[in-house]
C-alpha cells in the first residue's frame, strides 16, 4: 500500500476512518460522501474503498454507493461486547414486549452515550429519535440515566462540562436536580423519564448486573405519555432486569457495586446460559 501524506497517520487508521463514516441514518454513502464525512481528499477515499470492496468490508451498488459489506457484517456479529448479553436479555424483552406491546430496549454505555444494542418495536409504538446502533444522551433518557447513575463521578463532570442539551421543555439542564435524580437511581435501580428526549415519549429503565454486581446494561421501555402507567410498569421491568441480571451470574448477595463496567461483556460471556 502507498504511504499516507500525513505523518503519523497509517494506511489502516484511514481505512478505519473510511469504514466508521458509515453510521446509523448513514448506511449508504457515495464517495464524495465518505470524502465530506472523514475529510480525506476523494481520491484518497477512492482508493481505499476499492481497497474495501475488494477486501468483502464494502459492498458497492450498480450507482456507485457503498454500503456495509456480508464479510464485515459477519465479522461484527461476533464482536463479545454485545452479543452474550442480547443473547440472554431477548427472551426477557420478548416477554416484555408481548405484556406492554410497546418499545421494549437494551443499551449499554459507549464513551459518553447510551448505546441501543437490541430494540423490539410495535408499528404502533410512539416514534423514536434513535435507533439500533444509535446514541442516547446520557442525561435525559431513562437507560442513559441508569447508566450514568452508576458511573463515577469522572463521567457526571465529562457529561456535565460536554453540556446538557435540552431537547424538551422538560429536559433537566441542572447539574444539581440531575445529581439528586442519579442518586435516586442509585438507590431504587430505576430511572422514570417524561417526555425529556422526546415530546410525548416516556419511558422506565432499569439496571442489569453481571455476576460481580457491576452494572453492565439498562433496560427500558417506552411508551407514548398517557397511554401506560409508569409506575404501573416499574415491576415488570425490573424484574426482567433481574432475571437478566441472574442469567450473567449475579445473585442478591453479590449486591451492587459502585463502579459502571461498560465493557464487561467477556466475563458474561462464561456464566450466561447458567442458572
Amino acid at each position: 500500500m502507498p504511504p499516507t501524506s500525513e505523518p503519523g497517520r497509517s494506511v489502516s487508521s484511514r481505512l478505519l476512518q473510511v469504514l466508521f463514516a458509515f453510521r446509523p441514518g448513514h448506511t449508504r454513502l457515495t464517495l464524495a460522501a465518505l470524502a465530506r464525512r472523514t475529510g480525506l481528499p476523494q481520491a484518497t477515499v477512492r482508493r481505499l474503498a476499492i481497497e474495501l470492496v475488494t477486501a468483502g468490508a464494502l459492498d458497492r451498488a450498480p450507482d456507485g454507493a457503498l454500503t456495509v459489506g456480508t464479510r464485515l457484517w459477519q465479522l461484527g456479529t461476533l464482536a463479545p461486547l454485545t452479543e452474550p448479553l442480547r443473547t440472554v436479555a431477548l427472551p426477557f424483552m420478548e416477554d416484555l414486549y408481548t405484556a406492554l406491546q410497546q418499545h421494549v430496549q437494551l443499551a449499554v454505555l459507549e464513551g459518553s452515550e447510551a448505546v441501543i444494542v437490541e430494540r423490539l418495536s410495535t408499528p404502533t409504538a410512539v416514534g423514536l429519535v434513535s435507533q439500533v446502533g444509535g446514541g442516547l444522551p446520557l442525561h435525559c433518557s431513562a437507560v442513559g440515566k441508569v447508566l450514568l447513575a452508576h458511573g463515577d463521578g469522572t463521567l457526571f463532570d465529562a457529561v456535565v462540562e460536554r453540556g446538557l442539551d435540552r431537547f424538551t421543555p422538560r429536559t433537566v439542564t441542572d447539574p444539581i436536580e440531575l445529581r439528586r435524580e442519579l442518586g435516586d437511581c442509585r438507590r431504587t435501580g430505576t430511572a422514570i423519564v417524561r417526555g425529556e428526549l422526546t415530546a410525548g415519549a416516556d419511558s422506565v429503565a432499569t439496571r442489569i448486573m453481571d455476576a460481580e454486581g457491576r452494572v453492565v446494561a439498562a433496560l427500558s421501555v417506552v411508551v407514548r405519555s398517557g397511554s401506560v402507567s409508569l409506575t404501573a410498569a416499574v415491576p415488570s421491568v425490573v424484574t426482567s432486569g433481574l432475571g437478566i441480571s441472574r442469567r450473567l451470574g449475579w445473585t442478591p448477595d453479590v449486591g451492587v457495586r459502585a463502579e459502571l463496567a461498560a465493557h464487561s461483556f467477556n466475563d458474561c460471556r462464561g456464566s450466561a446460559g447458567t442458572r
